[in-house]
């Protein structure tokens, strides 16, 4: 039906002169010579109001309909209906005006708050002063059906039918009613102070009669007394409306209140000092939310809007903006606020983008996730570099707000770039905001890197001099538990917790003992499903013995090569020194001497191997007690890890090689010496007196004895029957070359373990003569 209504008006709107606006829903108003619709403008949709007189049905009020054409398009003031447009035709009268409610509707509602209705009483008040003053007119038909409300809240007056100039002998108010020319001889504006009475009692209880003149059922007791003069019945006694209005602006009056203030200021809050733009704004934030919200949004908005953008309001003016923009719909607020907001996150204003990161999570719920990540997160961003410590760290803080509207790469990229940074800021606050951000924001990074980035992040915070970024970081490490996976527990996390057990405050070694049981719990848990060993089981051994061995032998023989391997590991390790008449020496260490393989049995002097192979066998180093050593047997049972890479692609969050042992981490190379306790330089030097033997010790030394070069025997013999024939005897003895060290594959491995023993005298007799039974070469039952 209503559409049929649109359509026959339209039609009848295109048989008359242009007019470009379509007619809508009929408005329901109080008897009247108009009919309203609710309209919209062709050209760009906006919405309007339509008043339409049809001439054929109501001839005889044509004179009243042009009367109030008339004035709505000659009197200009904030208070009158706007007009936009109108047309006038033989058959219609049509007038566009902006979007209007009855103010019936509101009475009826009872919706006025005393304060809204005070509000607008004043707005009518000062229209009706300037018709009355200014204009030297009398409305003449001022009630609750003559005044209207826009989509901004405000009051606007019409019902302009029998407005009249008084100087005017043809007014249209002296032929209306007979009678009225009484006006003449009264102050013309004693009919308008009287009908202004009956409004405001309307407004409160409904309607009025005129035996209620003068009554204050519901009224405001501030109103009280100027509203009784105004309903006074002799007309020359009457308070005028200007009167009353300057009564009620009085300090403290009924008009003094602070929205009534805040329509006036909001006017020209461009052109206030700064000293009364502060005021405004500590009053405009004192307002209760039962003001008008209309109001705020359409007028009080957009100037606020402007005073933060060009005009110097500052924070406090955004944060009026923010609190008003709770209150706008989710497409309101895409048209009025966010294009100022995108133009504000790039001001370079430090206090201004402080604000606007403190009222981000107002925000947050009406930004799309490609405005956060694609126009604002990149002006934010660069408050992680601000050198004012107050913009990194609200910049930080607002990370938890817009987390869950950025991408995967994002977060995984740039964000965790810039948050490695402020993990090593100056500010202590900020170094333990930023653990306290990552323990939040856990659950959204990616899972291929979030494991390392936690814990080279926590880790450092561990080592943090200041207490509450350790504190933080223990606890996060046991809220995010859950991020790890068993093996990360138990040799990464568990090692940094350890430290903090005997730490110097109490408040972090409670939090690490709390912390540590997560993670044991953890542990414990896992190891509930993991089997009692990895090796196979006996059956499967057994299972396949060798061709005419037992099962019990291809057991015992499989255990026994085991420790047989292991055992020649150490014996390869281990060294043994035998005299010229086959006693071997067993170096002695500090606290005892280390066991040798039962299998080890000195080569006496009649072998029949070569000089040099019987050394090389019967040299070897001491043996030494078994040490974590990846470089000899120790490397067996404890690999070195190398596939760990954590922190390798993020070297931003420091290196994680500091949590290992120092102990272990140069390996030291081991070498076998021999010398006197006369000289550590030459490492065969004889005793002082010939009587005294030579004493064989076994020692660390960090520099190996061979050169790589072949044995020198002839030579070295050479030089021995020298200095025998010349006396010399008490001289140093030196190994011939190659032979200052014996080797073996196991020696030959990066590390091996140093073995402090004590020296062990041979009893020896040097013979220089050439032995022509046995081949000895002088060296002692080698």
């Amino acid at each position: 039906m209503d559409f049929l209504k649109s359509a026959v008006a339209s039609a009848m709107a295109a048989k008359g002169p242009p007019f470009p606006y379509n007619f809508g829903d009929k408005v329901d108003l109080d008897p009247s010579i108009w009919t309203l619709y609710n309209g919209t403008r062709r050209e760009d949709g906006s919405d309007c109001s339509i008043f339409s007189f049809e001439i054929a049905a109501n001839r005889s009020a044509l004179p009243l309909a042009r009367n109030a054409l008339k004035k709505l398009r000659t009197l200009r003031h904030p208070g009158v209906i706007k007009v936009l447009d109108a047309v006038e035709s033989e058959t219609y009268i049509y007038i566009a005006t902006e979007r209007l409610v009855p103010l019936r509707w509101h009475v009826k509602r009872k919706s006025l708050s005393p304060e809204t209705a005070k509000w607008g009483l004043y707005s009518i008040a000062r229209t009706v002063k300037f018709i009355n003053d200014e204009a030297s007119s009398v409305h003449g038909n001022l009630k609750v059906a003559s005044v209207y409300t826009t989509e901004s809240g405000e009051w606007k007056l019409g019902g302009f039918e029998v407005l009249s100039n008084v100087k005017d002998d043809e007014a249209v108010i002296y032929l209306a009613k007979s009678g009225w020319d009484a006006i003449k001889r009264s102050p013309h504006s004693a009919v308008d102070a009287y009908d202004f009475g009956a409004l405001i009692f309307e407004i409160f209880n409904g309607s009025f009669s005129s035996d209620q003149a003068g009554q204050t059922k519901n009224i405001p007791p501030s109103l009280h007394p100027s509203y009784k003069r105004l309903a006074n019945p002799n007309p020359k006694a009457r308070l005028t409306v200007a009167h009353f209005l300057e009564q009620g602006r009085r300090n403290g009056s009924f008009f003094d209140t602070p929205l009534i203030k805040l329509t006036e200021g909001v006017e020209n809050l461009g052109v206030k000092t700064e000293e009364e733009r502060e005021v405004f704004l500590d009053d405009l934030d004192q307002l209760t939310d039962d003001f008008p919200e209309d109001f705020f949004k359409m007028k009080v908005l957009p100037e606020l809007l402007k005073s933060v953008e060009f005009g110097g309001g500052g924070p406090k003016a955004f944060g009026l903006v923010m609190k008003i923009a709770t209150k706008l719909s989710n497409e309101d607020f895409d048209a009025k606020v966010l294009p100022v907001l995108l133009r504000l996150f790039g001001n370079p204003d430090r206090a201004i983008r402080v604000c606007l990161l403190d009222n981000l999570p107002l925000m947050i719920d009406r930004l799309s996730q490609k405005t956060v990540n694609d126009k604002i997160f990149p002006q934010i961003v660069t408050g992680f570099t601000d050198v004012a410590p107050v913009v990194r760290e609200q910049t930080l803080k607002s990370v938890l707000t817009i987390i869950t509207k950025l991408s995967d790469r994002t977060i995984n990229g740039e964000l965790l770039k810039y948050l490695a940074k402020t993990a090593n800021d100056e500010q202590p606050g900020i170094r333990t905001n930023t653990t306290i951000c990552l323990g939040k924001i856990a659950k959204h990074l990616g899972t291929s890197s979030r494991s390392k980035v936690l814990i080279a992040a926590f880790s450092r915070s561990l080592r943090d001099p200041f207490i509450h970024a350790r504190n933080a970081a223990l606890m996060a490490l046991s809220v995010t538990s859950e991020h790890f996976s068993d093996e990360d527990c138990a040799t990464r996390v568990l090692p940094a917790i350890c430290p903090s057990l005997i730490d110097k405050e109490k408040l972090i070694r409670d939090q690490a003992v709390k912390t540590l049981d997560v993670y044991v719990q953890r542990i414990k848990k896992a190891v509930e499903s993991m089997p009692e060993t990895a090796l196979p089981p006996e059956s499967a051994i057994s299972g396949n013995p060798r061709m005419g061995t037992p099962q019990a032998e291809a057991a015992a023989g499989w255990a026994g090569w085991a420790i047989s391997s292991f055992t020649n590991k150490l014996s390869a390790a281990a060294g043994d020194i035998t005299s010229s008449n086959g006693a071997s020496s067993v170096p002695a260490s500090s606290s005892a001497p280390p066991s040798r393989p039962p299998t080890a049995a000195p080569i006496t002097s009649n072998s029949s191997a070569s000089p040099l192979h019987r050394q090389a066998v019967k040299f070897p180093p001491p043996s030494a007690p078994l040490t974590r050593n990846p470089s000899t047997t120790g490397e067996l049972f404890f690999p070195e890890d190398d596939n760990n890479d954590d922190g390798a692609d993020f070297d931003a969050w420091g290196d994680m090689g500091d949590m290992d042992d120092d102990d272990t981490s140069t390996p030291n190379k081991m070498t076998a010496s021999i010398s006197s306790n006369q000289s550590n330089d030459n490492p065969f030097a004889e005793p002082s007196s010939s009587k005294k033997k030579p004493a064989v010790t076994t020692t660390a030394s960090s520099k190996p004895f061979d050169d790589g070069s072949e044995p020198d025997f002839a030579g070295w013999l050479a030089q021995q029957a020298e200095k025998k024939k010349g006396g010399v005897l008490g001289g140093s003895k030196a190994l011939p070359k190659g032979l200052g060290k014996t080797t073996t594959a196991t020696t030959a491995k990066k590390t091996t373990v140093p073995v402090k023993s004590k020296p062990v005298v041979v009893k020896k007799k040097i013979d220089t003569k050439p032995k022509d039974d046995d081949g000895d070469d002088g060296w002692g039952g080698w």
